[in-house]
């Protein structure tokens, strides 16, 4: 056999193996991607995503699109020829596989993590729509969480409303942490609180649930700090004065959250927010009306233009990376509270774009 065919054979051989061990080679990594966008003014499956009841509503026009990301399962193997393609196209980034599920995250915990997340966004949404819009909201501090096997199982239930620890009035869930850490472990702590079957009793009545009771609890040392826990955790319950129900499933996380209420927002007041124009956006939202930052900015970006959104709603803290790779035809909108991202609308709305607060990739 001549030497250049038998040098050629041997590269050739040499190519196919390495292509072959490319495929079988698993890699640390995982893919995220554009994922599918949803109107929250829109409809999913012949229903409405924002449903209202008990209140007035308004025509609206327009998009105001929620994004998401896809990503790749906690149990995927990635080989490394997948790693290297995805590094090279520009619709897809590769990141390591603990950066998407720390601590060795299933995709069963990440799943449930994600919809606790997605719940807890739609009720902040609500609450930071109606507060930007004047309509009252009655918040309450509740036992969200007993631990299995805590000094507290057994004598607070999910569901309690918390009134008072240790004859302090309780207003906001890091009180009740406060207020326990001030004993020592094994000192004894007294929560007043409203059960939570009277509670919702009352809450089912239109009514402010009443009936105080006084639990004594004895704190124990927390796993890994010296301080007094009693193995709860506290977190907000909200009674709103007319039913909103969020419709979306297969979504998860908190980064729908600014979208949501913006749409809840535009269905509640007369006139169009969007001017009927495309917006699209993303962030989380507290009840204050605060948005924060999410992950997978620049896959939003593009599922955003290829849904055909001509601006983009975007939190301060992810302003200089979605800057840094904008996808043509697409203007960033910089925000950082719900009434940033309304009055920006209003100036789209108005054509006066040069106005608009804007995000800066340095």
């Amino acid at each position: 056999m001549p030497r250049r065919t038998a040098t050629m054979l041997a590269s050739t051989l040499i190519l196919i193996a390495l292509l072959c061990a490319g495929v079988v080679i698993p890699v640390p990594y995982s893919e995220m991607s554009p994922g599918p966008t949803v109107n929250t003014l829109g409809k999913v499956g012949g229903e409405p995503v924002l449903q209202i009841s008990g209140h007035r509503t308004y025509k609206t026009s327009g998009n105001l699109n929620m994004t998401t990301v896809r990503v790749t399962g906690a149990d995927y193997n990635m080989n490394l020829v997948e790693a290297v393609y995805g590094w090279l196209a520009h619709d897809s980034v590769v990141v390591p596989h603990d950066t998407l599920y720390p601590g060795g995250k299933t995709e069963e915990q990440s799943t449930q993590e994600n919809a606790e997340e997605f719940s807890q966004s739609q009720e902040s949404a609500k609450v930071a729509a109606l507060t930007e819009l004047g309509i009252p909201v009655t918040s309450r501090v509740v036992v969200s969480t007993v631990i299995k096997d805590s000094p507290a199982q057994g004598k607070l239930h999910a569901g309690d409303v918390i009134k008072a620890v240790d004859g302090t009035a309780v207003k906001q869930p890091a009180d009740v942490a406060k207020l326990v850490t001030k004993h020592k472990p094994g000192e004894n702590v007294t929560f007043t609180v409203i059960p939570a079957k009277r509670a919702a009793a009352a809450e089912k009545a239109g009514k402010q649930p009443e009936g105080t009771e006084k639990i004594m609890i004895t704190t124990k040392k927390a796993p890994e700090e010296n301080r007094a826990i009693v193995g709860i955790q506290a977190g907000t319950d909200h009674t709103f004065p007319f039913e909103i129900d969020i419709k979306l499933a297969d979504v998860g996380g908190p980064s729908a959250g600014l979208m949501f209420s913006l749409g809840i927002v535009d269905k509640l007041t007369p006139g169009q927010l969007t001017g009927g124009k495309f917006i699209a956006g993303t962030g989380t939202i507290d009840d204050q009306g605060k948005v924060g930052p999410i992950g997978g900015i620049n896959m939003k970006l593009v599922g955003a233009r290829n849904a055909g959104a001509r601006y983009f709603l975007t939190p301060g803290d992810n302003c200089k990376a979605a800057a840094s790779d904008t996808p043509g035809g697409l203007t960033l909108v910089k925000v950082k509270t719900i009434d940033d991202a309304k009055k920006s609308l209003e100036k789209i709305r108005a054509g006066d774009t040069a106005g608009l607060p804007s995000c800066s990739a340095g």
